[in-house]
């Protein structure tokens, strides 16, 4: 298994233009990471194409996953397109970076819009995406986010419904707790699906915490934590990732407190002490 840095975990710095993806690139080889997790979000234009391919060559890194942005809980089938499109782009991104995997998600609640609506308009666009993706040599997996697609059993409904070779899992452990599933009992229901991994860690904090803070589904607060200093098993969770012979990316996903790139520096080193002698060396 291999770690890898997620952008996201660094996203301050990308918001107030103090990088760019290069900037992110360099950053996550000297943490320690051997690859990277890009998000359409942070990208301007494929003119990027090119500096990114070289940076990535010259840190020594591979591109993990390239990640979508696309809500497909919407009632507008002209918007619903743009989401199709979102992944597309996407797609194309990852095929020319190198990347086998794009990471989607279904879609979140909006008012007016039930989950049994949004479950037919998620599984009619990732079918048509899926098509797409697998056309190109690329896995959609698909993130538990949100409320649509945050369970399990959410999860795997859509993958079964949608029905293509080309829609799997991306297990976000963290994110679990904010909709009241239980990481350890996901990952065996999900483990047969599952093409890419978010390391991710959440505590419980009071009501009256001052700093960031997710609500879950129950009311309880959570703040994002390194990996194995929070609420998920991350060792059971590894345990399972080793025992079903899966051998790709551990991407951290860091949304704590701490500066991020000290988060982001601590949690590469954490996922390499949980995970022991399961992450290649293939940097040293």
């Amino acid at each position: 298994m291999k770690p890898a840095l997620s952008i996201w975990s660094c996203h301050k710095y990308l918001y107030d233009g103090t990088w760019n993806n290069e900037d992110f690139i360099a950053f996550a080889a000297e943490a320690g990471a051997e690859g990277v997790e890009l998000l359409n979000m942070f990208w301007k234009n494929d003119d990027e194409l090119d500096r990114v391919k070289e940076a990535l060559e010259r840190n020594g890194l591979k591109l993990a996953c390239f990640g979508a942005g696309n809500n497909f809980a919407e009632p507008d089938e002209v918007k619903r397109r743009q989401q199709v499109d979102d992944i597309r782009t996407a797609v194309d991104r990852a095929a020319a970076l190198g990347a086998s995997v794009v990471r989607v998600f279904a879609g979140d609640r909006k008012e007016g819009v039930s989950y049994d609506d949004a479950k037919l308009w998620i599984a009619e666009g990732l079918k048509e995406a899926a098509a797409y993706a697998e056309a190109k040599g690329i896995a959609l997996c698909l993130e538990n986010h949100g409320v649509f697609a945050g369970k399990a059993h959410q999860v795997l409904e859509i993958i079964q419904q949608v029905d293509s070779p080309a829609l799997r899992s991306t297990f976000d452990m963290g994110n679990f707790l904010l909709v009241d599933d239980n990481p350890s009992e996901a990952i065996v229901k999900l483990l047969p699906y599952l093409s890419h991994v978010h390391v991710k860690d959440f505590v419980k904090v009071p009501e009256n915490y001052e700093g960031l803070a997710f609500k879950a589904l129950n009311g309880e607060r959570f703040a994002g934590k390194v990996p194995g200093e929070g609420s998920v098993d991350i060792g059971y969770v590894f345990d399972q990732l080793q025992l079903s012979g899966y051998e790709d990316w551990l991407t951290v996903e860091y949304e704590g407190d701490e500066d991020q790139q000290l988060g982001s520096r601590r949690a590469l080193l954490k996922v390499r002490e949980l995970a022991g002698g399961q992450t290649t060396e293939s940097r040293k």
